[in-house]
């Protein structure tokens, strides 16, 4: 599969919350974007694991090429990584597919793809429908937007208080404020738009409660989740 950038793309950086993380919005990303929605369909999916709830499978090698070849200028222009050239410790086709009622706690909650300060991640939608985007979260208590190794002890110590009290989250998927977090920033779910954020912003997808699972990668809320470091 060859890949190309679509030739009306659109790039939007933003600095968001109090802490001025940086997020990139990028609309129109691929060229033909229904080709990799009909190879997810032909793709056999697996569990996601402990915190993703739902359903993953590899991407094509050829997106992965695609991703660390064009997003290294933006990547080096906007989040200061200059490097020689790009890794992907995860590129997976992704497809959320638990039921709210049987969310685990951690999935009822916004969380951080690493501690580390490099590092970003990627999501990329593939579906059309009302299916939610991506939000980004402070933490009252600690005013975190962000989590490191520094910040880590404060920030779990004060979580596991609130979560086993009265502020414990219901079992659904955080969609805006709630008492133990504030939603600083929400980028809603356009089909192929990419947000690039880094991996220790507190962030989750915004999922209401009509949220229906749907496992058919044609409809149901596809997307193409990675993980991007310096080399």
């Amino acid at each position: 599969m060859i890949l190309e950038l679509h030739p009306d793309i659109r790039i939007e950086r933003l600095a968001i919350g109090r802490e001025q993380a940086p997020l990139l919005v990028i609309d129109n990303f691929v060229a033909e974007p229904e080709r990799l929605v009909s190879r997810a369909a032909k793709t056999q999916f697996g569990p996601g694991g402990r915190f993703y709830p739902g359903i993953r499978a590899k991407a094509p090698p050829s997106y992965e090429h695609f991703l660390a070849t064009r997003l290294r200028p933006l990547l080096a222009e906007h989040f200061g990584m200059v490097c020689e050239s790009l890794r992907l410790s995860m590129c997976h086709y992704s497809l959320v597919t638990t039921p709210p009622a049987e969310l685990s706690l951690p999935q009822r909650l916004p969380h951080v793809d690493s501690f580390a300060p490099e590092g970003v991640a990627t999501i990329h939608y593939l579906f059309k429908q009302n299916l939610g985007g991506t939000a980004f979260y402070r933490h009252r208590a600690t005013g975190y937007e962000y989590l490191d190794e520094s910040r880590r002890p404060a920030y779990s110590q004060a979580l596991e208080a609130e979560c086993g009290g009265l502020d414990r989250p219901a079992a659904e998927y955080i969609n805006g404020d709630t008492a133990i977090f504030e939603q600083v920033a929400r980028a809603e779910s356009v089909f192929n738009r990419m947000l690039v954020y880094r991996r220790n912003s507190l962030h989750s997808g915004s999922i209401d409660r009509s949220f229906v699972p749907n496992p058919d990668p044609r409809t149901g809320r596809l997307s193409i989740n990675s993980f991007i470091d310096p080399e």
